[in-house]
C-alpha cells in the first residue's frame, strides 16, 4: 500500500496570477509615461534664486599730498690738479707754487707715508688761499657779480655769467644784447681783487658796449682797475712763455731756482 501522506496545512490559493505583457521582436517599444498635465514637456524645474548681497563699498581716503621743498643747489668747487715732486737735494725744506694752472708741491724725497700726506694737504691749502678764484663755481661767480654790480654799476647785473675754456685771446667777453658774460678759465688763478676788477669791467660793458668815456667812468669805479690791468699784462707774458721745465737742466747749464709764492719755504723739523 502506498504510504499515507502526512496531513499538513492546506495550500494557499490567491487566485490566478496576473498575465505578463508579451512583447515580440517586431512589436514597437512602449511609449514613456506622459508627464503631468501641469508640467510642460522638457522643462527643468527652476532653481531657487538666492540673493547675494553686494559687498559694501569702502571709501579709502586719498593719501595726503606732502610738498617736499626743493633741495638747495650746492655748488662743489673745482679741485685743482696737484703735482708732487720730490728732491734728493732738499733735506729740511718744502714748498708749493702755481705753475700752468696747477699746484706743484716739492718735498724732500725722504718724507713719506702719513707725514707726506699731511704736508701736501697743508701746503695745498696755503697755496689755494692765495688764489681764491680757483674754486669759484658759476653760481658763486654770479653772486659775486651781483655784489659788484650793486656797489659799482648801479645794480646792472648780467643775465648769465660762467667760466669758459675757449677764450685764450681775451680775459672775458660781454654781450650787451643778451646780457651774457663769459670769463676765461685762465682767471681762476688770479688774486681776488684782479678778478673783481675784470668783473666790473665787463659789467660796465652791459651799459656801454664800447670804450667810451662813460664806460671808463663806470669801470674805473673799481679802485684797483689800473693795477689789475698791469697784473694781467705780466700774467699774460708768463702764460705766453709757457711752464718752466721740471726735468734736469741741459749739460753745462746751472739748475734753475725753484719758483715759489713765498721767499721762505716751509722748514721741516
Amino acid at each position: 500500500m502506498p504510504a499515507a501522506t502526512p496531513a499538513g496545512p492546506p495550500a494557499r490559493d490567491d487566485g490566478p496570477s496576473p498575465p505578463l505583457p508579451l512583447r515580440f521582436a517586431h512589436s514597437p517599444a512602449p511609449a514613456p509615461p506622459a508627464p503631468p498635465a501641469d508640467e510642460p514637456v522638457g522643462s527643468v524645474p527652476d532653481e531657487p534664486v538666492v540673493s547675494v548681497p553686494a559687498a559694501p563699498v569702502v571709501e579709502v581716503p586719498a593719501a595726503p599730498v606732502v610738498e617736499v621743498p626743493d633741495e638747495p643747489v650746492v655748488s662743489v668747487p673745482d679741485e685743482p690738479v696737484v703735482e708732487l715732486r720730490t728732491s734728493n737735494r732738499r733735506r729740511r725744506t718744502a714748498t708749493a707754487f702755481w705753475e700752468a694752472g696747477r699746484i706743484v708741491v716739492v718735498l724732500p724725497s725722504h718724507v713719506r707715508g702719513a707725514q707726506r700726506t699731511a704736508m701736501v694737504e697743508w701746503l695745498v691749502e696755503k697755496v689755494r688761499a692765495r688764489r681764491p678764484g680757483l674754486g669759484i663755481s658759476d653760481q658763486a661767480l654770479a653772486e659775486r657779480a651781483q655784489q659788484l654790480a650793486d656797489r659799482y654799476v648801479d645794480g646792472t647785473a648780467p643775465r648769465s655769467i660762467r667760466w669758459v675754456a675757449n677764450q685764450t685771446k681775451r680775459w672775458a667777453s660781454c654781450s650787451s644784447d643778451t646780457g651774457e658774460i663769459r670769463m676765461s678759465e685762465r682767471l681762476r688763478a688770479v688774486p681776488e681783487w684782479v678778478l673783481d676788477a675784470v668783473l666790473v669791467h665787463e659789467l660796465a660793458h652791459l651799459l656801454e658796449p664800447n670804450h667810451s668815456p662813460r664806460f671808463h667812468e663806470l669801470a674805473n669805479r673799481h679802485p684797483r682797475q689800473r693795477e689789475a690791468n698791469l697784473f694781467l699784462d705780466g700774467y699774460q707774458l708768463g702764460l705766453d712763455a709757457g711752464p718752466r721745465p721740471s726735468g734736469p737742466p741741459p749739460p753745462g747749464m746751472p739748475p734753475p731756482e725753484p719758483t715759489t709764492d713765498s721767499p721762505h719755504p716751509l722748514q721741516l723739523g
